[in-house]
Order: structure tokens, then sequence, then C-alpha cells
């Protein structure tokens, strides 16, 4: 009789993401004040593989600029 070991569960694996936990969207433009993300692609983040979380980060800087620079902060 040979008896197999059952390894424990592994924690899932972390996922990349660029939300600083400030969670206001921008009427005008759709794009989250924290993060610059569309809630289209926060509410699908952990769905997206890790290629199209890293194509999506490597835009954010450039979301910052169609935001009212009234509603953000300094630099």
């Amino acid at each position: 009789m040979s008896s197999t070991v059952t390894p424990p569960p592994q924690p899932p694996r972390a996922i990349a993401t660029p939300c600083v936990k400030v969670c206001i969207v921008d009427g005008p433009t759709g794009l989250c004040l924290g993060c610059y993300r569309s809630l289209q692609e926060i509410g699908g983040w952990s769905g997206l593989s890790d290629d199209q979380r890293a194509a999506i980060m490597a835009e954010l800087p450039s979301r910052r600029s169609r935001i009212d620079p009234a509603k953000l902060g300094p630099v």
C-alpha cells in the first residue's frame, strides 16, 4: 500500500497593481484619480494576464494629463 502525501496549498500569487487606495473616478475622463485606470480595467484587473496588466501600467503615467490638474494634488 502506497501513501501519497499532498503538499499544503500555496498562497495565491500577488498580482501587481497600481492601486494607491484613492478610489475616486473623474466624471469627464472616467479614470480613477488615484491610479488612472478606468472602471472596466479596475473591475477586470485580476482576470488580466501579467502582460496585459504590464501594458496598462506602462500607459498610466501618460493618462494623468487627461485629468483637470485642479482635481489632482502636486506631482
